[in-house]
């Protein structure tokens, strides 16, 4: 059950036309800050909406640290054996603002972590998911994930990787979104991935011949199509050696 809500999440991101973008500050000592924001398209989801887009009443302005989710549900959080709770305490200081306004035509998600290095960092697209986990008591519908996000970084070489988790959930995925894709095919609609990464030092070389590099060669973009990027996550592997 959980498996296709979480299916029906990833085809609603291309149903909405939603943007994505990840940053990454990296600094010397290997500290730095990471964020993903998903921003509603609202041109591109007029156009899916058609009349409805006007009929639409939501508002959310919601703020908080995971870490509040563990106290405030603390005897849930009691109860999970220590491999889930080590899973949770990863997210402790992950900080969620989410922004639903059809008033003000504003759907978005931020989700951002400090860090002392960035092997640590866990997979903040599962963050929500984890989140109510917690509230409902659930089991850990985020593992239902096909592919995970992970990071390293050892003073000259940076690896971003997406590693396919689940093989059979993948191929159901991939099938989905092609289908989807040949149904929007004639609506022009925003659907962009975006990677930014800044880098304490020049960037040498990027395995991604598309990464565009900033004038100080410490910084660089990378874009791609969101339904690409579903339907192969790992075309977003990226390694940057830096002088």
């Amino acid at each position: 059950m959980k498996n296709k809500i979480y299916a029906f999440l990833l085809l609603g991101l291309l149903v909405t036309s939603c943007q994505i973008t990840e940053t990454i500050y990296l600094n010397e000592d290997g500290t730095g800050k990471i964020e993903t924001e998903s921003l509603r398209d609202e041109h591109s989801y007029m156009q899916l909406a058609g009349e409805n887009y006007s009929k639409e009443e939501k508002f959310e302005d919601t703020t908080y640290v995971f870490k509040d989710f563990i106290t405030k549900y603390s005897e849930t959080f009691s109860k999970l054996p220590a491999s889930e709770k080590a899973i949770f305490q990863k997210y402790a200081t992950v900080n969620v603002h989410i922004k639903k306004s059809s008033y003000e035509k504003e759907f978005r998600t931020t989700i951002n972590q400090n860090f002392d290095k960035i092997s640590a960092v866990p997979d903040l697209y599962k963050t929500q998911e984890y989140a109510d986990d917690l509230e409902h008591n659930y089991a850990l519908t985020a593992e239902e994930h096909y592919y995970k996000v992970s990071y390293t970084f050892d003073g000259s070489l940076f690896k971003r990787t997406v590693k396919i988790t689940d093989e059979v959930e993948f191929k159901k995925q991939q099938d989905k979104i092609s289908d989807l894709k040949t149904r929007v095919a004639n609506i022009k609609i925003n659907q962009s991935y975006v990677l930014k990464y800044h880098f304490p030092r020049k960037i040498k070389s990027v395995s991604n011949a598309n990464a565009k590099i900033s004038e100080d060669k410490k910084a660089l973009e990378l874009q791609f199509l969101l339904s690409d990027c579903l339907q192969n996550p790992e075309s977003t592997n990226l390694e940057v050696i830096l002088d």
